[in-house]
């Protein structure tokens, strides 16, 4: 049984090259973090070596060993994040060419316990230059009986040659519905919470299952919208102060920081949703009385004019602009409370 939910042409791609017996040497597995990626390499790992009739059976002791990270024959290369998250590390650490050396060294060893050997490169944009041309290498004179499977969030980081090398799978986010109704029947989560994980998600399961087994996730974004929250109505020398928090917090977690300002956006474009009427669309619905007696106190305009500062924001930190002066510039140019408050959203 394959674990991976709803990428069904992924799917049908790797099932059909299973029976044909024509299987890629190299597959490249694309899509945001937590969307599955990890779970269908594994899933394909299992299959490869599985010793039941209709691969993979979940049941055999490969496929058991597999699932619980401990078979010889399949080896994880990585950052230490885990589908994709290694990925938002910094761009200085790179998968290094010490372990693509002994990754082509265990390569060319016959398979130990199964009959397959599979090694998977997770945040495989971040390989090093000498990492990555060791890869080409390989990928260019395949062994019989290994498989690499390369995970990634953003393949454009990656050299070209090495893509090319690669059979491409793009995995995309799922739908919100499909989300709730996956954590209500497969990991049984409460109606509520289900339906509210599955509009945080941003369609990617993965997160929302980690939410939903462990109340971490959801403290740290509530502690997070209070701070966001508060700083609207802070002064200019608060909010500046929090400018220079985050700053400091890029140097060491460019994943932390665009994760605040995912946040930003989502409460703004809730806000939006808001004042035009579409309260049922909102993906905070457990704030919904919150944004809607905040949506009260900006017009129409100043949202989605906040909306594209804090794009623009995000687009700048990728380019690596100086994220104290992009941040300070974003502080800037919160909108500022209506005196007069419009109690009726969408009138403005």
């Amino acid at each position: 049984m394959w674990d991976i939910v709803g990428q069904n042409r992924a799917l049908s791609l790797l099932q059909r090259s299973l029976e044909a017996g024509s299987l890629s040497h190299a597959y490249l597995l694309v899509g945001p973090a937590h969307v599955g990626k990890m779970t269908l390499a594994l899933d394909l790992a299992r299959a490869l070596n599985c010793a039941g009739a209709e691969p993979p059976c979940g049941e055999c002791p490969s496929c058991q060993r597999i699932a619980e990270g401990k078979h010889a024959d399949i080896q994880v290369i990585d950052l230490g994040g885990g589908d994709g998250d290694s990925s938002e590390s910094e761009s200085r650490v790179k998968i290094s060419v010490e372990q693509i050396e002994q990754m082509q060294h265990s390569a060319f060893l016959p398979p130990f316990e199964g009959r397959c050997k599979v090694f998977i490169l997770d945040g495989a944009e971040f390989l090093s230059i000498g990492a990555a041309n060791r890869l080409l290498k390989t990928l260019e004179e395949p062994v019989g009986g290994v498989v690499f499977i390369l995970l990634t969030v953003n393949e454009k980081l990656l050299p070209a040659t090495v893509v090319s090398r690669c059979q491409r799978i793009e995995l995309a986010p799922l739908g919100m519905a499909e989300v709730e109704a996956v954590l209500a029947s497969r990991w049984q989560v409460e109606p509520d919470k289900a339906k509210l994980l599955s509009r945080l998600a941003n369609g990617c399961l993965g997160w929302a299952v980690s939410a939903a087994r462990g109340g971490q996730l959801l403290q740290q974004r509530a502690e997070a919208l209070d701070k966001l929250f508060g700083i609207t109505e802070a002064g200019y020398e608060q909010r500046f102060q929090y400018v220079t928090e985050l700053a400091g917090r890029f140097t060491q977690s460019r994943k932390a920081v665009r994760e605040v300002l995912r946040l930003w956006l989502d409460w703004w474009h809730d806000l939006m949703l808001i004042k035009i009427g579409c309260n049922d669309a909102i993906t905070n619905i457990d704030r919904s009385k919150q944004l809607t007696r905040t949506a009260g106190s900006y017009t129409l305009a100043q949202i989605r004019a906040f909306i594209d500062n804090i794009r623009a924001a995000g687009d700048q930190l990728q380019l690596n602009a100086n994220p104290q002066l992009v941040l300070e510039v974003l502080m800037l140019s919160v909108p500022e409370k209506n005196k007069m408050k419009n109690s009726v959203p969408g009138m403005r």
